[in-house]
């Protein structure tokens, strides 16, 4: 991912990002059904014979769904609104906004559980957005913040590049794209993350859509007329300098040897 000379998306990567959700080439299709598609990226390498190549071991994967009874605006509302969040989101831990480094980007962190005797996760990372009558994008990928290091009890995972897609498709319906890279890091086979991700995405979809079904009633009971992302001059967030963040990087990153899980694992799968 290109960031030209600064660090906050400019509209390159808004434009790149929307023709990866929108693209078919180079992209498997792994489940298409009930109106959910799920594909992963299959790269296009041309290499001489018996050449190995360095291409990230993180699978690209997308997942979309048609929406019949929600707008693109109220899906685009659920994701940017971390209040509610806390209400629909079980595999969260913490959530909250650190500092706005544009009228259309801040810098969050977001803390989840994962299975047992998996070490649960956090992630820090710069998110921007762009709204428009015809369509809705947030895109994030991590950064290191001076004052949310990666923390002990907790294994810092890496986004390259995550976001979503939200095209109206009527009044109240919409087409709804996430597209994520994202590391996990520690020691998971990465066999095992690209299976999960096809597993889990799906889930998390659902998830979303469930969550736009009944933001509209929760909203009118809470602060509805107060939406940062969309008046910039309603939000409380101090201001950041955006030269204080650096991309973050996975190889950066120690990875927490987590092995014995998966060799308990295909012991109990080989019994």
């Amino acid at each position: 991912m290109s960031l030209g000379s600064g660090i906050i998306p400019d509209e390159s990567v808004f434009a790149d990002f929307r023709r990866q959700c929108m693209s078919t080439e180079n992209w498997q299709n792994k489940y298409n059904k009930n109106g959910m598609e799920v594909w992963v990226e299959v790269p296009s390498i041309n290499l001489p014979q018996g050449k190995k190549t360095n291409l990230a071991k993180v699978h690209k994967i997308k997942c979309k769904i048609a929406i019949s009874d929600v707008s693109a605006a109220t899906m685009y509302d659920v994701l940017h609104d971390n209040k509610y969040r806390k209400t629909w989101d079980p595999a969260m831990l913490e959530s909250f906004e650190i500092a706005r480094v544009a009228h259309n980007a801040d810098v969050g962190y977001y803390s989840w559980l994962c299975p047992k005797p998996l070490k649960n996760r956090d992630v820090v990372t710069l998110r921007s957005w762009q709204a428009s009558e015809d369509e809705y994008i947030i895109v994030n990928y991590s950064v290191k913040h001076p004052k949310y290091p990666p923390r002990k009890d907790l294994v810092r995972a890496v986004s390259i590049l995550t976001g979503y897609l939200i095209k109206p498709t009527g009044p109240n319906s919409c087409s709804f794209t996430y597209l994520s890279q994202a590391d996990p890091k520690g020691s998971l086979p990465k066999w095992a993350v690209n299976k999960a991700s096809q597993v889990l995405a799906p889930k998390v979809m659902k998830s979303v859509y469930k969550a736009g079904q009944n933001y509209g009633a929760w909203k009118a009971l809470n602060s509805p007329d107060q939406k940062p992302w969309l008046y910039p001059i309603q939000s409380e967030l101090p201001m950041m300098d955006p030269a204080e963040l650096i991309i973050q990087r996975g190889d950066s990153l120690e990875n927490v040897d987590e092995s014995s899980v998966w060799d308990t694992q295909e012991n109990e799968d080989s019994s």
